[in-house]
């Protein structure tokens, strides 16, 4: 499966990997999920992406943004997703929030031919979802 952000927080560009704010529930929820330990560091991250079978990476590729504001979001370039959905055996596409599934309907749909499920987004701010409502949504993952 293939889950993609809008664009990386500050957080995450600075420690460049995906989901790299410490308040963004992204990794809590995939590891209870998947019934597994929350990984801390990047090679552990990437274990678990590898031992789960997700793919993560973002709708754009670069843009003009105000801190990590998806509002100031413009001038987007997006990612040429055909390239992982090529290589790799992806059985679905998620898009974590409203503004990756903005972008990717505008963007990307047409291109690749495919939709993509919106889950709710992990990060804090999207404050009106907790985690275990958060996990309940994002449980579709471990159908795949």
């Amino acid at each position: 499966m293939l889950v993609l952000g809008s664009f990386p927080s500050v957080k995450s560009r600075e420690s460049q990997f995906f989901y790299g704010h410490p308040q963004n529930r992204f990794w809590k929820v995939l590891a209870e999920v998947f019934g597994e330990e929350v990984p801390k560091t990047i090679p552990k991250k990437r274990e678990f992406l590898l031992r789960n079978h997700v793919a993560v990476w973002d709708v754009i590729h670069s843009c003009d943004i105000v801190g990590s504001s998806d509002a100031s979001i413009r001038n987007v370039v997006p990612n040429d997703i055909g390239k992982i959905l090529s290589q790799a055996n992806i059985e679905a596409i998620y898009v974590n929030g409203k503004t990756a599934a903005g972008y990717y309907k505008k963007y990307l749909e047409k291109q690749v031919g495919r939709e993509a499920i919106l889950l709710p987004s992990t990060s804090p701010a999207n404050a009106a979802w907790n985690l275990d409502r958060l996990v309940e949504a994002w449980s579709i993952l471990h159908i795949h």
